[in-house]
């Protein structure tokens, strides 16, 4: 089993910057991927950035294009996703996701293992 905790969230003004971090341990491994997803109130969980362990080659959803980097440390089974030039839209919960497959998939179903979520919320 793997477990995925984040950290980071909070609450920022718009324009603003936060880094959130993703810790995994467990059994963790070495090759697949792994994503930060948000859910805003009201609206479905959507992919936000994706990343493989492998190669480092990630994705972003277009929204974020541009404004928030997606990185990794394998060595310390950590994932960051840093977000600048936050906008209200931003505002969701994040959750960190990993998968045993190397696709950079961007489906919920598609993730093994999930995180509790961090609050993110950006005032105008």
């Amino acid at each position: 089993q793997v477990q995925l905790v984040e950290s980071g969230g909070g609450l920022v003004q718009a324009g603003g910057s936060l880094r959130l971090s993703c810790a995994a341990s467990g059994r963790t491994f070495s090759n697949g991927a792994m994503a930060w997803f948000r859910q805003a109130p009201g609206k479905d969980r959507e992919l936000v950035a994706a990343i493989r362990y492998s190669d480092a080659s990630t994705r972003y959803t277009d929204s974020v294009k541009g404004r928030f980097t997606i990185s990794r440390d394998n060595a310390n089974n950590t994932v960051y996703l840093q977000m600048n030039s936050l906008k209200p839209e931003d505002t969701a919960v994040y959750y960190c996701a990993a998968r045993r497959s190397t696709g950079l998939r961007t489906e919920e179903l598609a993730y093994d293992y999930w995180g509790q979520g961090t609050q993110v919320t950006v005032s105008s």
